[in-house]
């Protein structure tokens, strides 16, 4: 496994420190897609917590100004991408928007909250990228809304396969803090996960859809 750099480090390691991610190798989790999981990952909870916030903000707003050099607008993914964007927007001194994950019933339902200007160049921000797909509805609701999306950042990606097909066949560059092999790394320095549990646990990276703990 590669060496880590800095922020995957940092991030990995604040992560499993208040458990916004668990790894349950010998007891795992049932995802809301019916999958099988040894791993759980909510990054809320970085909120909850000022200076990793106050880190994943200012690495965030880094990584958007290395990759995309000038943006006009930040939009984040409802719901978990919200907070996230709305910290990124404000340290970068830009406009914000979000994108719903349904348009409203009501009043002039909208997908997209907030002001949108036809040519902007924008970057959606994300809490967590799985396969990708509901990330990728909200740039292309952007795009029909006239906006020039040049990519999207996220605080955490599980790095599938599908995933970088996804964003590849719809021209969105993908940019994350931390990935699961950066995680699983850290996990093992940090006896968070034994040695022996490596192998299992990239197992179910390989294939997460038909991933069996009976493996």
């Amino acid at each position: 496994m590669n060496n880590l750099n800095e922020v995957e480090q940092k991030v990995a390691e604040s992560l499993l420190q208040i458990k916004a991610i668990k790894l349950q190798p010998k007891s795992p989790f049932t995802w809301a897609s019916g999958w099988k999981s040894p791993i759980y990952c909510d990054n809320r909870i970085t909120l909850s917590h000022p200076a990793i916030r106050t880190y994943i903000r200012q690495k965030l707003a880094k990584l958007i100004q290395e990759e995309f050099g000038s943006v006009e607008m930040i939009s984040g993914v409802a719901t978990a991408g919200i907070p996230q964007g709305v910290l990124v927007a404000q340290d970068l001194g830009l406009p914000f928007t979000y994108v719903r994950s349904s348009a409203k019933d009501h009043g002039r339902q909208n997908l997209i909250e907030g002001e949108v200007v036809e040519g902007q160049r924008v970057v959606v921000v994300e809490d967590l990228v799985s396969t990708g797909k509901s990330s990728l509805q909200a740039v292309q609701a952007l795009r029909d809304a006239g906006c020039n999306v040049v990519g999207l950042v996220s605080i955490f990606t599980y790095g599938f396969d599908e995933a970088a097909k996804n964003f590849a066949d719809a021209k969105c560059p993908l940019f994350s803090l931390c990935n699961y092999d950066a995680l699983i790394k850290v996990a093992v320095d940090n006896s968070y996960v034994l040695d022996s549990d490596v192998e299992f646990l990239q197992s179910w990276r390989k294939d997460p859809a038909n991933w069996s703990p009976a493996q």
